[in-house]
Parts: C-alpha cells; sequence; structure tokens
C-alpha cells in the first residue's frame, strides 16, 4: 500500500530542491574552519580561543535542531527556511563588522542556530514525501551536509585571499538569504491532516516496533547517538592536529578531512539504498561496526599512504550513521512527531561530536599522544553498538497502525 502523496515526481523534485538548500544553509558548519588562522592573526588571539567560533557555532547548530524541527511541525518547513535563511544573513553582516573577536564568537551561536534548518529539519521534511524509498530519500537530503564542507571551505579560502575574512562573511551575508529564500518558496507545499493519515496508514504496513514507549525509545536513540558521535569526532576533528603532530604539516590533514568528506557523501547514499532494504537499525549497526573497525585501523597507522587510506575507509563507513538515526525515527515513531524527534537525536549527535572533540583534545594534552583518545573513540563506539544490538534484538513488524 502506498498513498498519492509518496515517491512522486513532485517529491524527488522537492528532494532535488532540498538538496540544494542543504548546501548553501550549511555553510555556517564550515565557515569558521577556514577563517579561524586568519582571525587568530588579526586578533593577535591564541588557537583555543578563536577555535570557540566553531565550537559555539556546533552548539548554536545543536540547539537549532530542537527548536526549529518542532516548528517545522506546525508551520512547515519553508517559513523556517525563510527565518534562518534571515539569521544566518544577520549573523554573517554583523560578525564580519565586529571588533572584538568575543563579540565574533557570540555570533557564531546565531549562525549555528540558522544553519542547522539545513540538515535534521530539512531531513525531517523530506521523509514526509517518500515511503519506498524514504531511506534514500533522507539519505541525499542528509548528504548536503558533507557536499557544503567540500564546496564552501575552496569558496570561501579564494575569497578570503582576495578581500579577508570580513570579506567573506559579508559575502555570505548577501549568498546564503539570496539563495535560500527564493528555494524556500518552492518548499511551500505542506503535508496536509488527511495526508497525515494516509501517510501513517501507509507507512505502518512498513512500519516497526521494539515495544517500548516513544519516550524510552527516543532516549536510548539519544545516547547512541551521542556515543557514536564522540567515537566520530577523533578522526574527523582532530586529523588536521594528528597530521601536524607526525609532522606531514596541516596541508595533509586538510587533503585527509577532504578524503573523509567526499566518502561520507558515499556512505550516506550507500546506506540509504540499504535502509530501504534492511530498515535503519540494520544499517545503523552496520554502519556503528564499520567505524569501529576504521578507528583500530588507525592505531598502526602513522605513515602517509596508510592514513589516506584509513581515512578513506573511516568517511565510507561513518557517513551513513546520522541518517539512519533519522531514518529509524520514521520507522518506529509516528509522523507527526517527525520534525521534533529527528531533532531530538540531531541534536545527540552533534553534542557527541563536540564532547568528543573537546574530549579527545583533552585526552592528547593529559597524554601527549592520541593514541588513548582513538581508544576512547573505540570504548563510546562500543557503548552504541550494545544500544542498537539491544533495539534490533526487540524489533519485529508493527501489528497495528502508529498512533496518530
Amino acid at each position: 500500500m502506498t498513498s498519492a502523496l509518496h515517491d512522486t515526481p513532485y517529491a524527488w523534485g522537492r528532494l532535488a530542491l532540498s538538496l540544494a538548500t542543504a548546501c548553501v544553509a550549511n555553510v555556517g558548519m564550515w565557515a569558521p574552519i577556514v577563517v579561524m588562522p586568519a582571525m587568530e592573526a588579526e586578533f593577535g588571539t591564541d588557537r583555543g580561543t578563536v577555535s570557540l567560533a566553531y565550537t559555539v557555532t556546533m552548539a548554536g547548530f545543536a540547539l537549532g535542531t530542537l527548536v526549529i524541527g518542532r516548528w517545522v511541525d506546525r508551520v512547515g518547513i519553508a517559513p523556517c527556511l525563510a527565518a534562518a535563511a534571515c539569521l544566518i544573513g544577520a549573523g554573517y553582516a554583523l560578525a564580519a563588522l565586529s571588533p572584538a573577536i568575543g563579540l565574533v564568537i557570540a555570533l557564531h551561536a546565531a549562525i549555528g542556530f540558522g544553519a542547522a534548518v539545513g540538515f535534521g529539519p530539512l531531513v525531517a521534511d523530506v521523509s514526509h514525501w517518500f515511503l519506498r524509498r524514504r531511506g534514500i530519500a533522507m539519505a541525499i537530503a542528509a548528504s548536503g551536509n558533507y557536499l557544503s564542507g567540500a564546496i564552501w571551505p575552496l569558496l570561501l579560502a579564494g575569497v578570503q585571499a582576495e578581500h579577508g575574512w570580513r570579506g567573506a562573511y559579508l559575502a555570505l551575508a548577501v549568498i546564503v538569504p539570496a539563495l535560500v529564500l527564493p528555494l524556500s518558496l518552492t518548499l511551500r507545499r505542506r503535508v496536509t491532516e488527511e495526508s497525515w493519515v494516509a501517510a501513517d496508514a501507509a507507512a505502518s504496513l512498513r512500519s516497526r516496533t521494539t515495544g517500548l514507549s516513544p519516550a524510552t525509545l527516543t532516549a536510548l536513540l539519544f545516547v547512541a547517538g551521542i556515543a557514536c558521535c564522540v567515537a566520530m569526532s577523533m578522526p574527523q576533528v582532530h586529523i588536521v592536529a594528528y597530521c601536524v603532530d607526525l609532522g606531514y604539516g596541516p596541508a595533509v590533514g586538510a587533503e585527509m578531512l577532504s578524503l573523509m568528506l567526499l566518502g561520507g557523501v558515499v556512505s550516506r547514499l550507500v546506506s540509504g539504498f540499504l535502509a530501504d532494504r534492511l530498515g535503519g537499525l540494520k544499517t545503523l549497526l552496520l554502519g556503528s561496526a564499520l567505524q569501529t573497525l576504521a578507528l583500530v585501523l588507525f592505531l598502526p597507522s602513522d605513515a602517509l599512504v596508510s592514513l589516506y587510506l584509513v581515512s578513506a575507509i573511516f568517511g565510507l563507513a561513518q557517513g551513513g550513521i546520522v541518517p539512519a538515526y533519522a531514518i529509524i525515527v520514521r520507522e518506529y515513531l509516528p509522523a507527526r512527531e517527525a520534525g521534533a524527534r529527528v531533532g531530538i537525536v540531531t541534536f545527540a549527535t552533534i553534542a557527541g561530536m563536540a564532547l568528543g572533540g573537546w574530549m579527545s583534545g583533552a585526552i592528547h594534552d593529559a597524554t601527549g599522544s592520541y593514541l588513548y583518545a582513538f581508544l576512547n573513540g573505540i570504548a563510546w563506539n562500543v557503548v552504541n553498538l550494545a544500544i542498537v544490538a539491544a533495539l534490533l534484538g526487540l524489533s519485529r513488524p508493527r501489528r497495528h497502525p502508529l498512533p496518530t
């Protein structure tokens, strides 16, 4: 059974527009990484202080997934995109004009909050328009995050070389609203009340249950999301610093990071296909197991070629993990709660990245090596595997319709 709402040409066209929107809106995650050295030089501060711009961005991003996700359930994605685009543009403009590093850092909270609309909330909206191909559709939408990371740093580096970091930020203050506002108008169509009922009825034939309450299942996914992303953050956040420690330099580390992100795009697409056939929990378990293996492979790998190879393996392993949580939410929980609950699990994954990024640095400072940071990541990943395996053991086909 399906409905006229799902998997239509309109749905695929809407997905393409959503992907384009995500590629623009997610620039907020990557811009601070590009401009940090220039900010450090201009303000005469240390690397730890200026890196707070990224930390604050991620904190705003995490909060944005919760707040905007709830608003998407109430008013639809289009008004949220429009408001977020204006917030992002204002944040970049004010940061470019700010005389003090403290104010610049604070403004990144607003930038990150607005940028969140291009990830969890947008993925949740896409999920309403697909049933048979929901996994791959959600994976494509989530790939906008990594595609943004592959595209924008190169573009911003060129602008920064000519006009400095302030010029790059002023350009983003114009570009983001100029692109996202028109795109938001193309996504004004909403899922109607009748469509909610049809969507849940159609999804009930494919959905599953663990026998746990929605709150308990969401809480377990929350913990699992933190655990897997504490592990994920070790290579993704620290690969550049790791390469500097090994004497290869930051440029080599940046290449490895790009390799991870490109591998992550491939992984997300493959995981989407798998989720349509295996379900979200099996796909998440597979991705988490492969991520554990990739982290183990980092332990003996300090030669240049082996690091490139393991970085590629890591990207191919981990890219599909975060979208799998959103797919699980859509398989096990009511459609009308998708924005809020996808926001909650996405918040957990971002919080895990922030926690793991800090934790790995603290372990390195305490031990003088990244060895124990990798081991810490592996331990957190084992926790994730245990939770996902337990949920998979409880999973069974749903016998009654999803509650509306």
